[in-house]
């Protein structure tokens, strides 16, 4: 996305009406569905929602300036408009609305949890210059969270290794992924993660690369590895199951949008199967 929008915090003045309106409802967003596609409405066509609490998100050069809008619980859709889960509607929005949407929520989410004062308890405002809460009482400034996640393909010779979380949905596999601990390089995360989750060394630790993930607030760093030693032992806390396939007997894979896909698409491509 970074070669399609332009971040910013400061706003044009006046706002423009014919601005896209990433307006969310907790986590859901506003929009108009059309011939399969998700379509976001702009400023203009949300005037009436007075209440909203908008935050300026930057330009992008094909859909022009771009707001991220919090909506109270209460908020109702206007005519032709309807709330769905980001993640659903990613494949009608593509990638670059769904980039700035996720911008967005995390943005709205982050205004959510923070608009009071961790130190004080005073409101806060939004600082004029950079993407942060300000303290009017006692000056405390905080910033948008982010977690690191390491994301990793694992490849046994020609097989790759997917595992099913709990979480996901019946006969959906993915490659293995976790939080980034205090004190942890990357590498040593996608180490601990791969033994915890599967019982398995790892070794040629590998960028690849890495993707916002706005589920709720991850940045989500890719890598290769190869596998070194051990058998599987699932971590049943973790997991469903987990296993070694190859090319042409994968299960259901992730999104076309996800890092997770485009780790296992590679992996594809390197043995001629895309």
């Amino acid at each position: 996305m970074s070669n399609e929008f332009i971040p910013a915090v400061t706003p044009p003045d006046p706002h423009p009406e014919d601005a896209l309106a990433f307006a969310f409802k907790k986590d859901q967003l506003l929009t108009r569905l059309q011939d399969e596609q998700a379509q976001i409405p702009t400023l203009g066509e949300l005037a009436g929602l007075t209440d909203a609490d908008q935050h300026y998100l930057g330009v992008c050069p094909q859909h022009g300036h771009c707001y991220a809008l919090e909506l109270t619980e209460e908020t109702e859709a206007p005519t032709g408009l309807a709330f769905h889960g980001l993640r659903d509607i990613a494949p009608k929005l593509g990638p670059t609305l769904f980039g700035i949407g996720g911008r967005a929520v995390q943005i709205v989410a982050w205004g959510q949890t923070h608009r009071y004062c961790g130190r004080c308890g005073t409101e806060n405002v939004h600082a004029e210059n950079e993407r942060a809460q300000t303290c009017p009482s006692c000056g405390l400034m905080c910033f948008p969270r982010l977690s690191p996640a390491i994301i990793v393909r694992i490849e046994r010779g020609d097989q790759i290794l997917l595992a099913r979380n709990h979480r996901f949905p019946t006969g959906l596999y993915s490659v293995l992924a976790g939080f980034v601990e205090p004190g942890e390089t990357l590498e040593e995360c996608v180490v601990r993660e791969v033994r915890e989750e599967v019982g398995i060394d790892v070794e040629d630790i590998r960028y690849f690369a890495s993707q916002p993930w706005p589920f709720p607030n991850s940045l989500m760093l890719g890598f290769t590895a190869r596998h070194k030693s051990g058998e599987i032992e699932v971590d049943n806390n973790e997991l469903a199951e987990a296993d070694w396939y190859r090319p042409n007997e994968l299960p259901n894979l992730p999104l076309p949008l996800s890092i997770a896909r485009r780790l296992i698409d590679d992996y594809l491509k390197k043995h001629g199967v895309l």
